[in-house]
């Protein structure tokens, strides 16, 4: 194990599966003790389990990493509350948020559904920034944190992928707002934008050279460091 993030904590939502894994473990690696958060949904935020991020928790336990999994949803308001109070209950701080939870249901404009539009939104948009708004009053109070919210290239357009792309770009949006407004606090905030490849997304976009999650988490790692303290707003 390396100490690169001895005595940080980690907060990683949707990391049952693909990028927010990778992240994780990645993190779990280099010594921060992390939140595995996923509620267990299929890549349309069907259904739930647990399975998936109590296995990425004992795979970083049995790399001789720490730590807990989480199952509430970033969509739900309390959720997101609970997700960053169990940082501060089980570790007693917490420095990096990587928002990373998302969901994708496809169909045309005049096609998509209320609902759909909603819970994607809700998981993208509102999960970013529910988890957002609990964490920053205790990094505030640390006067340190790190932020890193993930958009995608499909925030440029992709047909009959309204919701998602509309999120995505309301997410980068958001994150450069952050950055003005929470830099005097020691609080940087940064997107990573890939082209989609995580367990879901690689299969449901079509994505030309589409990077896979171990390639964005050397990225996500150096954002989340103190090394990375005058780079922020970035994209």
């Amino acid at each position: 194990m390396e100490s690169m993030f001895e005595g940080r904590v980690a907060v990683v939502t949707g990391s049952g599966n693909g990028l927010g894994r990778a992240h994780a473990i990645a993190l779990a690696a280099r010594g921060a003790r992390v939140i595995v958060n996923d509620i267990g949904t299929s890549a349309h935020g069907v259904g739930t389990s647990h399975e998936a991020s109590d296995a990425v928790v004992r795979r970083i336990s049995d790399a001789g990493g720490i730590a807990v999994a989480s199952h509430d949803s970033v969509a739900d308001e309390d959720g997101a509350r609970r997700i960053i109070d169990l940082a501060v209950e089980r570790f007693g701080r917490l420095d990096i948020l990587v928002n990373n939870a998302g969901i994708i249901r496809a169909s045309a404009v005049e096609r998509t559904k209320t609902e759909d539009w909603d819970a994607v939104v809700k998981t993208h948009l509102y999960g970013t920034f529910f988890c957002t708004r609990a964490a920053v009053p205790i990094m505030k109070r640390q006067g340190y944190g790190r932020i890193i919210n993930t958009s995608s290239a499909v925030g440029f357009g992709l047909i009959n992928h309204a919701a998602y792309s509309a999120s995505k770009e309301g997410i980068t949006g958001f994150s450069r707002t952050m950055a003005r407004e929470l830099a005097k606090s020691g609080i940087t905030c940064n997107v990573v934008r890939p082209i989609a490849a995580w367990r879901g997304a690689g299969r449901l976009l079509p994505a030309v050279d589409a990077n896979q999650p171990e390639d964005i988490a050397p990225l996500v790692v150096y954002l989340a460091s103190e090394q990375a303290g005058n780079i922020n707003g970035c994209i």
